[in-house]
């Protein structure tokens, strides 16, 4: 079992904690992180784009001139595709882009986003992180005594307003509780920091 040393909010080391091997010390599998993060990236576009075909453009219902003898091509309608003001030939329409992976996989894929901070030393656990009052500067405090001046995510057990209140005002920073963590907030940030009740809670829940 992979071994990471526990520090308290001022920095100080204060003790160590064992991490499940199962979710913390396997090989990141790097086609299954990908396939992950495509299908997160995709199922977040709006996908509303939408134009009109030749049948949903208003009028055009009548023959600008006769078939033949004018010298000009045979046209049948003003709303072809062909004519300005006339409709698209293979028009986008509204659409959902997501698909989904499955459970095992995107389970994988987790556990390979989380394991990849163990081995990188990306990974930092503390006892707990509480806040009396919602304080911006005591976040970045405590960010400071962890040495973490990068991108950081801080994962706790459970959602603590005045820590995601506090945090969400730091550029590069975002909080959250286990249930929140996916793919793309893990790998998008360089510091993963979780509580030891968050390190606990995910390895019940997500085992």
């Amino acid at each position: 079992m992979p071994k990471v040393q526990v520090v308290n909010m001022q920095g100080a080391a204060v003790g160590e904690i064992e991490l499940s091997d199962n979710m913390f010390g396997i090989t990141p599998n790097v086609h299954v992180l990908h396939s992950a993060v495509v299908s997160q990236l995709a199922s977040e576009r709006r996908g509303t784009q939408s134009a009109l075909l030749r049948g949903e453009v208003r009028g055009g219902g009548r023959k600008p001139w006769r078939q033949k003898g004018t010298g000009r091509a045979r046209s049948g309608s003003t709303r072809s595709p062909l004519w300005r003001g006339g409709g698209v030939i293979f028009a986008p329409k509204p659409r959902k882009y997501g698909f989904k992976l499955p459970k095992k996989v995107r389970r994988l894929a987790l556990y390979s986003a989380l394991s990849s901070k163990v081995l990188e030393q990306q990974l930092i656990v503390l006892d707990t992180l509480s806040l009396s009052e919602v304080k911006t500067r005591e976040i970045v405090k405590v960010l400071k005594a962890l040495n973490v001046d990068k991108k950081a995510i801080i994962v706790m057990d459970n959602a603590d307003e005045a820590v995601l209140r506090s945090a969400r005002n730091i550029e590069g920073v975002k909080a959250m509780d286990v249930a929140g963590m996916n793919i793309v907030d893990l790998l998008h940030h360089d510091i993963l920091v979780m509580t030891k009740a968050a390190v606990t809670k995910a390895e019940e829940v997500l085992a």
